[in-house]
């Protein structure tokens, strides 16, 4: 084989203008250069173009993991709001209880949680939950308190709508006797002798007083405390023009020195009606209404049934 090449450079007569010898080992020693560096370029290229899409892979990444970051800082914001909001309705929940109870020593009922308490027996309203975690903690622990306290929430809710349906049924069943009850005052006016011993202005002398002077002007309306029959109307002795009205339930009222009854015997009257007007009738020394109620017979402290 030859270990030379030649290459002859000819004119355009066709004559030898130059002659040049290349050894082969430096044509195959260049054409290797050549490969190798096409090859190395292409290499080049192709680990140009997979890191720049690394690159744009990482920065989706990167953008991905910040915006679920964004939605995991909100949703533990909503865990923390919703943590505020159960203890709002367990407080609102312990409220509603307390209301319910004092309408049930009002009426004189029962209470409502003999044996068990709204929370289970024995048991108190759940501590509050702490809802002010850093963003950054794990809130696992909130969550677990949270449905726990969901769950009982449920229970409590169900036993106050039983409790609040008995108490209706009650209520219902005492309606009448609430509405036959004395509750408001009489008349208007300024109180000039209450219930209890007295000394008498007419005779200097201790006696009892059974009922309350409400002092005004003549012809002030005078209004019934309660539901019920009127069993007298008309001139009474020293009492002068009197009515008395029967609520039933062992109650009774009578309202004295009349200037004028405006319901006659037998007649119904709801709480609020307009019945008389004050007058000086009787043994009286000046417009006053006395207003007297019993129970079973016994004379008792009117100014306990004035309520407003």
């Amino acid at each position: 084989m030859a270990k030379k090449l030649s290459l002859i450079v000819l004119s355009n007569s066709g004559t030898t203008v130059k002659q040049l010898s290349i050894p082969v080992a430096l044509l195959v020693a260049m054409a290797l250069a050549t490969t190798i560096g096409i090859a190395f370029v292409g290499i080049s290229f192709h680990d140009y173009q997979m890191l720049r899409r690394s690159l744009a892979a990482n920065h989706y990444v990167a953008q991905t993991i910040e915006e679920q970051r964004e939605e995991i800082g909100q949703q533990r914001l909503q865990i923390q709001a919703f943590a505020h909001e159960i203890n709002a309705l367990k407080e609102k929940l312990v409220g509603l209880d307390q209301f319910e109870e004092k309408i049930r020593v009002i009426a004189n009922l029962a209470p409502s949680h003999v044996d068990n308490n709204l929370f289970g027996v024995g048991g108190a309203a759940p501590d509050d939950l702490d809802p002010q975690l850093e963003l950054t903690q794990r809130h696992e622990g909130l969550m677990r308190e949270m449905h726990q306290q969901v769950d009982e929430l449920n229970t409590a809710t169900q036993r106050q709508e039983n409790s609040f349906g008995n108490l209706l049924d009650k209520l219902e069943g005492q309606r009448n006797l609430l509405a036959s009850t004395p509750a408001i005052r009489p008349t208007d006016g300024w109180m000039t002798s209450r219930f209890g011993h007295r000394i008498s202005p007419f005779t200097g002398r201790k006696e009892f007083h059974k009922g309350v002077d409400i002092a005004n002007r003549e012809g002030t309306a005078i209004l019934a405390t309660a539901n019920g029959i009127v069993s007298y109307a008309g001139k009474k002795g020293p009492m002068g023009n009197v009515i008395v009205i029967d609520h039933g339930h062992g109650m009774l009222t009578r309202y004295a020195h009349l200037n004028e009854a405006l319901k006659k015997q037998g007649e119904k009257v709801k709480r609020g009606d307009i019945i008389a007007q004050m007058g000086n009738s009787g043994r009286s020394t000046g417009p006053h209404l006395h207003y007297e109620v019993h129970l079973n017979g016994v004379p008792v402290n009117p100014a306990t049934y004035i309520l407003n």
